[in-house]
């Protein structure tokens, strides 16, 4: 018999040992858990019992991932990618299903096994792809949009799946009436919970919130993701199917943030022990028995997925590399694959050597998942030779229309903020060249006429050709700041002298992005707050002068190329404010000064906490100046700095003197 207390100690620290080292390798955590299980389960070390009591707490672990996926389930969203959604995952599912369905009836299993397996391997993991992709800035390619749209839909699929398995584990039943109930029992519940359900939990939420308690609250969502979860298994549903409701109806709340982060310990946690519970069903002994069908099957399944994946996604229109990269993305299993084959377990559909086979495949698929994931480009451009030569035009294209371009402005990403600045080029006759990764986008611009190009602004050899080495300015328009590291990489790499402006949601990054490079950072919030404070005031009252001052004060603070502006008559009033300001002033070198026949590093201005921002001589036919340059009678110098250094420099500059200290 064992006491509570030891098997959670040995829960514990065998689960930190094995995340620490599997998070060292950057290995996924629900990795380390399988090995926690299979290590400490009945059929190895038997220290922890693979009991009824254990099992049943393990399934909250599921409880807890449906609520977060119904949490994060948008609609909005689904419907903005429909086509990637409903198309290409639909078919990937159905096709995967199909085809696993016929192999397990040939192999000897009933249907109800044999659905079981195929959903549970037409699943693939949301978690390994959506990381990788996020740390290799390939979320928005084209391969990274379409893999998220399928790992979209597999997780809206899930859902019914959880319906029909506990239909197809009644016996003695007809199959189709008992399915057609549960559907029935499902969509009755839906309808009166986004019904009467979604009109109850605003003004509860609200109630709950105005009690100022964390305590509460986190006591209250507890309560609802369980309600609903034990009225969906009494009415002959599973748990998963009322957590997965729950948080759908919670997402339409303004708390559902707060809500995702409040409930991520316990889902993370109560997760790890479901996992853990999975790998306590792995019998290595009689994997070992079979390791050359283990292995036959994981090379099968992983080249089949990858197939499947990549012949749909080819027959709608896209080029063969890129369903190449798709597929060998998507060659995995998947966290809800072990959903599934608990919940066939659960129902007696699935047990035995096909349960070794199976939980052995999925596994070894995600352990191998995020190398292949992490090599998808190369062996795309391997296995596709068409693939190097399109990557090659690409490259040819931007370059040959840059290559006559000089002093432009490099704008990376199209997207809604490009389009507006490129419009402001345009009316200043300043050249640009824009990159976008969105083939639509780039043909319908390009369509009308605009300077804008197919490429990575990511990739070194694209920003070459894009002519960064003759570039004026580079400007990032989205809003990623992985992407933006990466590129300000390259850029401080190859062109140091060419300045990056940066756009940002928030200024959480500001400071970090200006010392990877970034000559300014823009923040989305900042530059809203502004125009925000700016039409309140205005509203309020407030001169439209004062309005304007307050608002350049504040981006001077903020933003080193807004600092300084030419004073006039308007900025005559608040004087005690305007001797702290920092301006730009003007100084011109008239006969008989000073610093004539001087050099600037000898006048020594910085002593007076001014910066030099420019030096323009007169009629000189565009001819640098520096601060090395002899100086003439004539010669225009603008300084940077406060009221009082500027005139001190001023006076040093005229007569040699300071005149106020």
């Amino acid at each position: 018999m064992f006491d509570t207390l030891p098997l959670v100690l040995i829960l514990l620290i065998s689960s930190v040992l094995a995340v620490a080292l599997f998070r060292t390798f950057r290995l996924p955590a629900m990795l380390a858990y399988f090995l926690v299980g299979l290590a400490l389960g009945p059929h190895t070390f038997g220290l922890v019992p693979n009991t009824e009591a254990n099992t049943e707490l393990a399934e909250f672990g599921i409880v807890f991932l449906m609520f977060s996926i119904g949490l994060e389930f948008s609609l909005p969203q689904l419907y903005a990618m429909r086509k990637k959604v409903l198309g290409l995952g639909g078919a990937q599912v159905l096709i995967t299903l199909m085809v696993t369905m016929g192999v397990a009836k040939l192999a000897g299993l009933s249907w109800p096994a044999a659905f079981v397996i195929g959903t549970a391997l037409a699943m693939s993991s949301t978690a390994i792809v959506s990381k990788i992709l996020a740390e290799r800035i390939d979320l928005n390619s084209r391969h990274g949009r379409l893999s998220i749209g399928v790992l979209l839909f597999q997780d809206i699929v899930v859902v019914p799946i959880l319906v029909i398995i506990p239909a197809l584990g009644v016996a003695n039943a007809n199959l189709l009436d008992v399915f057609g109930l549960a559907m029935l029992k499902a969509s009755a519940m839906l309808l009166f919970l986004f019904t009467i359900g979604k009109w109850l939990i605003n003004p509860w939420f609200n109630l709950v919130a105005s009690q100022r308690s964390r305590e509460l609250f986190v006591m209250n969502v507890l309560m609802i993701t369980l309600l609903l979860a034990y009225a969906t298994k009494l009415a002959g549903l599973s748990y998963a199917l009322g957590a997965f409701i729950a948080g759908m109806l919670i997402s339409e709340t303004k708390y559902r943030y707060q809500v995702e982060s409040d409930i991520s310990p316990f889902r993370d946690i109560l997760l790890g022990l479901f996992f853990i519970s999975v790998g306590m069903l792995i019998n290595l002994q009689q994997i070992f028995s079979n390791i050359g069908w283990v292995l036959l099957l994981l090379i099968t399944f992983v080249l089949f997925k990858a197939a499947i994946v990549a012949l749909v996604v080819r027959f709608v229109k896209y080029e063969t590399g890129v369903a190449v990269r798709t597929g060998v993305i998507l060659a995995q299993a998947g966290e809800f694959s072990f959903v599934i084959l608990a919940l066939g377990v659960e129902q007696h559909l699935i047990s035995g050597q096909a349960l070794q086979l199976i939980l052995a495949t999925a596994l070894l698929s995600m352990v191998i998942a995020p190398f292949l994931i992490q090599y998808n480009g190369r062996i795309a451009r391997r296995l596709v030779s068409s693939y190097n030569r399109n990557s090659g035009q690409v490259v040819q294209d931007i370059d040959d229309v840059a290559k006559h371009i000089h002093d432009h402005v490099i704008i990376c990403g199209y997207g809604r903020s490009g389009q507006y600045l490129a419009r402001f080029l345009r009316e200043e006759n300043i050249p640009y060249v824009a990159l976008d990764i969105d083939p639509s986008r780039v043909l319908e611009a390009a369509a009308a006429g605009e300077n804008v190009m197919f490429g990575d602004a990511a990739r070194r050899v694209v920003l070459e050709a894009a002519g960064g080495a003759r570039a004026k300015a580079l400007v990032i328009s989205y809003a990623d700041n992985r992407a933006a590291m990466k590129i300000l990489h390259i850029v401080q790499e190859s062109y140091p002298q060419l300045p990056v402006i940066v756009r940002t949601v928030d200024d959480t990054n500001m400071e970090i992005l200006r010392e990877a490079g970034a000559a300014e950072v823009v923040p989305e919030i900042l530059e809203g707050s502004l125009m925000l404070a700016s039409h309140a005031l205005m509203l309020l009252g407030v001169p439209l002068n004062r309005v304007v001052k307050r608002i350049r004060l504040f981006r001077e603070e903020r933003y080193k190329l807004f600092q300084g502006y030419f004073h006039g008559i308007s900025d005559a009033e608040d004087e005690d404010l305007a001797k702290q300001q920092v301006r730009l002033h003007s100084v011109i070198i008239s006969a008989g000064a000073f610093a004539i026949g001087r050099r600037l590093t000898e006048m020594q201005l910085e002593s007076f906490a001014v910066e030099v921002k420019s030096i323009r001589r007169p009629n000189s036919n565009g001819a640098m100046l520096n601060e090395e340059s002899i100086l003439v009678e004539g010669d225009v110098i603008v300084l940077l700095g406060q009221p009082t250094g500027l005139t001190n420099a001023q006076n040093a500059l005229l007569i040699g003197r300071v005149a106020i200290k």
